[in-house]
């Protein structure tokens, strides 16, 4: 295996494979009304078919948008047309907005969370069963927390170039990728410092008390050091059932074969709730996960489905095709929820994961000491002096942050001069190293210190910003082409919901029926 310096060498010969990186964003945000309230209000008309519009779907809640880019070969692109959808959806909402934070707004009782509706066709009832799986499993309320995707691609010349070994493009493509999401994992608690912007929850988003938090205000919660509570186990709790399934990537083929077990293996309570209740699906198998997707995890190794193909499936006949990072919170103070700096210090700090040898991991592929350091700083990382733990070594955040924006900075370099010139990246990575060297700098801590400053709840501080950032967003509207090219989508996506509606030919059991046979054993 070549060394960094040599990697870093070679990139630096072939600046031209850097221009061809992508990356692409899948923002959510849950719609409300103007009081702050989760919006009850079926998915709007004017933003197209939740099923077919390319750019604006939701997720698990029908109040749950997800706004979604192409992929892009630049920040300035990809930030232009996330911004561009956001203008389209606020101009579109008349008597709500998009609260802009990871952690819920106010929610209704459980039973009246709406489940996002997707049509009556097959592929429609599929999405939607899936989330009524996931209510029984876990609930509603967790399925309303939101964060911001970003998704990721090299060119297969990298790989090459890296040396990464394998007999046929794909199989280096895939070593490579799973290479990068072993260095990830390692590293990935710099995230949730830098950009963690979730340290507090309203009192109604826990249905009992956490003995765990301190209480900030009447309606507000939370941990005086925490960066993310979306991702610690007061924000996407794992049930019993995923907690014992651990992924392995040190290879692809024992990542798909615990992958398969977990979505072929019977769970004991799930098969207690059964498939049919009153007659109706309530879930699509009685499995650990009903689908690949229910896997909960920061990191996914992604390839581009057709219709009714299992994720799964495509990885094992066309390997990895890109990663998509599931961690980051909202950024509140971003009408769109990220930055162009966080975009470039991503792609940066991504490019260096895939660069930078990375050894397998031990423990049966199950790397603790990235679990337990992930964990302590969602719930810890701007506690003074905080300890880490590498190579069963302690290091304090502070002095391990600063050694890895060391090291991401020459890949900060290497992308500026891809760019064609010009610190951009590099300016992107000496930002972050401020938030390193002062705590009260990074987001989570900038929050409570508002809300503070402020005299505001949780709740009444995001709802103020997110009326600030609708306003901003209407008010920059949009030019009459592009309010044409969405409009257009938004016939499209009806007309090709109508078409996948009159086509299915089989009844609905039979569809799911043959869903499942085409998860095929490893």
């Amino acid at each position: 295996m070549t060394s960094s310096q040599q990697r870093l060498a070679l990139l630096g010969q072939h600046l031209t494979v850097l221009q061809g990186i992508l990356r692409g964003i899948e923002k959510e945000g849950l719609r409300v009304d103007a009081q702050g309230r989760l919006a009850t209000t079926p998915h709007p008309e004017a933003l197209g078919s939740a099923l077919t519009n390319p750019r604006i779907t939701t997720d698990y809640s029908e109040a749950l948008l997800e706004l979604i880019t192409g992929t892009h070969d630049s920040t300035e692109s990809l930030i232009q047309e996330l911004e561009q959808t956001h203008r389209y959806v606020a101009l579109q909402l008349q008597d709500e907005l998009v609260w802009n934070q990871s952690m819920p707004a106010t929610l209704p009782p459980e039973a009246d969370i709406p489940i996002a509706w997707y049509g009556d066709s097959n592929t429609g009832m599929l999405k939607h069963v899936y989330r009524r799986g996931l209510a029984e499993r876990y609930g509603k309320a967790m399925q309303c927390i939101a964060g911001v995707h970003y998704n990721f691609s090299v060119p297969e010349q990298l790989w090459e170039l890296l040396d990464i070994g394998g007999d046929s493009p794909e199989q280096r493509r895939s070593r490579g990728y799973l290479a990068q999401i072993r260095n990830f994992t390692r590293y990935s608690w710099l995230l949730m410092y830098l950009f963690g912007a979730s340290p507090a929850i309203s009192r109604g988003f826990l249905p009992s008390a956490e003995p765990s938090l301190q209480v900030f205000d009447a309606d507000t919660l939370y941990l005086p050091y925490a960066t993310s509570l979306r991702m610690s186990d007061l924000g996407y709790k794992s049930n019993q059932a995923q907690a014992e399934l651990q992924l392995c990537y040190n290879d692809l083929e024992t990542f798909l074969t615990r992958m398969h077990t977990a979505v072929t293996t019977p769970w004991p309570e799930y098969e207690a709730i059964g498939t049919h209740r009153n007659g109706e699906w309530i879930q699509l198998n009685t499995n650990i996960i009903q689908i690949e997707n229910e896997y909960y995890s920061n990191i996914r190794p992604k390839r581009a489905t057709g219709r009714g193909e299992r994720p799964s499936a495509a990885l094992a006949e066309r390997g990895v095709q890109y990663i998509e990072v599931r961690c980051l919170d909202i950024d509140p103070a971003s009408p769109i929820g990220i930055s162009a700096e966080t975009s470039r210090f991503m792609d940066a700090f991504l490019l260096f994961c895939a660069a930078e040898p990375s050894a397998q991991f031990a423990n049966n592929g199950f790397c603790t000491d990235s679990h337990d350091n992930f964990g302590l700083v969602v719930k810890e990382g701007r506690k003074p002096g905080l300890t880490l733990v590498r190579e069963q070594q302690t290091i304090t955040l502070a002095d391990w942050g600063t050694e890895l924006l060391d090291r991401i900075m020459p890949y900060a370099g290497l992308l500026d001069e891809a760019q064609g010139g010009g610190d951009q990246y590099a300016r992107a990575v000496t930002l972050q190293q401020a938030k390193v060297d002062d705590s009260a700098l990074t987001p989570s801590a900038a929050l409570l210190a508002d809300m503070r400053a402020q005299g505001l709840s949780l709740h009444d501080y995001t709802l103020r910003q997110s009326l600030q950032h609708h306003d901003t967003l209407r008010a920059g509207g949009l030019n009459p082409a592009d309010l044409h090219d969405y409009e257009r989508i938004v016939r499209d996506s009806f007309a090709e919901q109508k078409r996948l509606e009159d086509g299915d030919a089989e009844d609905f059991d039979s569809y799911v029926a043959r869903f499942h046979a085409a998860l095929k054993p490893l």
